[in-house]
C-alpha cells in the first residue's frame, strides 16, 4: 500500500450533523486508505477525523475535504470550547510502520502547497514540520484564535509558511504538520467549576511547570454537565497515562472533587495501554502478561483507568493487524 501514515484532521464543526457528513463525504470509501473514525463533540464544536493508509492517497483526497469545510463553515459565527483558528484547524501526519518522520514532513509540505494555492488559505507548518522554533508548538501558532489571527498574521514574525499574510475571511488559517504519535486524553471531574479544571491542568502541563510533554487546559461540557481536564500527551513513553490519571486524582482531593472517568479521542497505540497496565498489575500484585491481546488490554484499561466509550477500535494496532 506504499507509505503508511495516520492523519488526524480536526475541523471546526461538531453540532450540525448534515454539515459534518457533507465535510466527511470526500474521505469515505476511498482507495488506499481507511476512514477509521470521525468523532464530533457538541461542546467543543469540533470533529476529530482519523485516517490510516497510503500517504499519497490521503493527500489526494484531503483538498476536497478542505473545500467542503471552506464552503460550509464560517468561523465568524463559530463558538465552542476548543481553541481554533481555521475551519479545518489542523492536519498532522504521523508515521506508522516503516514510514519515517522525515517523510511525514515531506507529505505535510506537499499538502500545504496544494491547500494554500488552490484555496488561498494561509498555512502554518507546525511540530516537526515547523520552519521556526516558535512554531513547533501548535498552541503558540493558534494563540489569539481566528479573531486574533486577523492582526497577528500581519506581523512578519507570524507570516504564514505558505500563502499571503492575510486570513481567509470565513475559513481562517490552517496548521499542517508532522508529529509522532500522541494521546489525546481527557479526564472528567464531578463539578461544574471550570476554575478547578484550570488549576488541575496547571498542575500537570509543561508550560506551567508540570510534567514534560503535556499540554492541558479546562473545558466545560454542557451536554454532560461537568468539566474536564483536556490534554495532549505528546510523548506517552516519557509520561504514561497512569501517571497523569493518578496525579489528577490526588490533586483533585484538595478541592473535594471526584474524578469520575476519562476518555481517549482518536486512536492510541497499544503500547500506551501496556505501559500503564504494567504499573497497575505491579501495584495489585498481579502477573503482567506482555503478550495479552488488544481485547484483554482494553478490558483491563477500562477497569484501572476508568475509560468511558472505549473499545478495541480505539487502538491503532486493531487496524494494522
Amino acid at each position: 500500500m506504499g507509505k503508511i501514515v495516520e492523519c488526524v484532521p480536526n475541523f471546526s464543526e461538531g453540532r450540525d450533523k448534515q454539515k459534518i457528513e457533507a465535510i466527511i463525504a470526500p474521505l469515505k470509501n476511498r482507495k488506499g486508505f481507511k476512514l477509521v473514525s470521525y468523532e464530533p463533540d457538541i461542546d467543543y464544536n469540533r470533529t476529530v477525523v482519523t485516517l490510516i493508509g497510503d500517504a499519497l492517497a490521503i493527500i489526494e483526497a484531503l483538498p476536497e475535504f478542505v473545500e467542503q469545510a471552506l464552503n460550509l463553515i464560517d468561523l465568524n459565527h463559530h463558538t465552542g470550547q476548543h481553541p481554533r483558528m481555521g475551519a479545518v484547524d489542523v492536519i498532522p501526519f504521523i508515521p506508522l510502520g516503516e514510514t519515517t518522520i522525515e517523510e511525514c514532513v515531506e507529505f505535510a509540505n506537499r499538502l500545504a502547497k496544494i491547500v494554500s494555492s488552490r484555496f488561498t488559505i494561509p498555512v502554518f507548518m507546525y511540530a516537526l514540520a515547523a520552519n521556526q522554533a516558535e512554531r513547533i508548538s501548535l498552541p503558540n501558532i493558534r494563540k489569539g484564535e481566528f479573531e486574533g489571527m486577523k492582526t497577528k498574521i500581519l506581523d512578519p514574525q507570524w507570516a504564514p509558511d505558505y500563502g499571503k499574510p492575510e486570513i481567509h475571511p470565513t475559513f481562517g488559517a490552517v496548521a499542517i504538520g508532522a508529529r509522532i504519535l500522541l494521546v489525546a486524553y481527557n479526564i472528567d471531574l464531578a463539578t461544574k467549576e471550570e476554575k478547578v479544571a484550570e488549576r488541575l491542568a496547571r498542575t500537570i502541563r509543561q508550560s506551567s511547570g508540570g510534567f514534560q510533554h503535556i499540554q492541558a487546559g479546562p473545558a466545560y461540557l454542557d451536554q454532560r454537565g461537568h468539566v474536564q481536564v483536556t490534554m495532549n500527551i505528546l510523548d506517552y513513553k516519557k509520561n504514561p497515562l497512569y501517571r497523569i490519571w493518578e496525579t489528577i486524582k490526588m490533586e483533585a482531593l484538595r478541592y473535594h472533587v471526584e474524578v469520575t472517568s476519562a476518555e481517549i479521542i482518536g486512536l492510541m497505540p497499544k503500547e500506551a495501554l501496556m505501559d500503564s497496565l504494567k504499573y497497575y498489575f505491579a501495584v495489585n500484585n498481579r502477573k503482567f502478561i506482555p503478550s495479552m491481546s488488544i481485547e484483554e488490554a482494553v478490558f483491563e484499561a477500562i477497569h484501572y483507568l476508568q475509560l468511558r466509550d472505549f473499545n478495541a477500535s480505539k487502538v491503532i494496532e486493531s487496524y494494522l493487524e
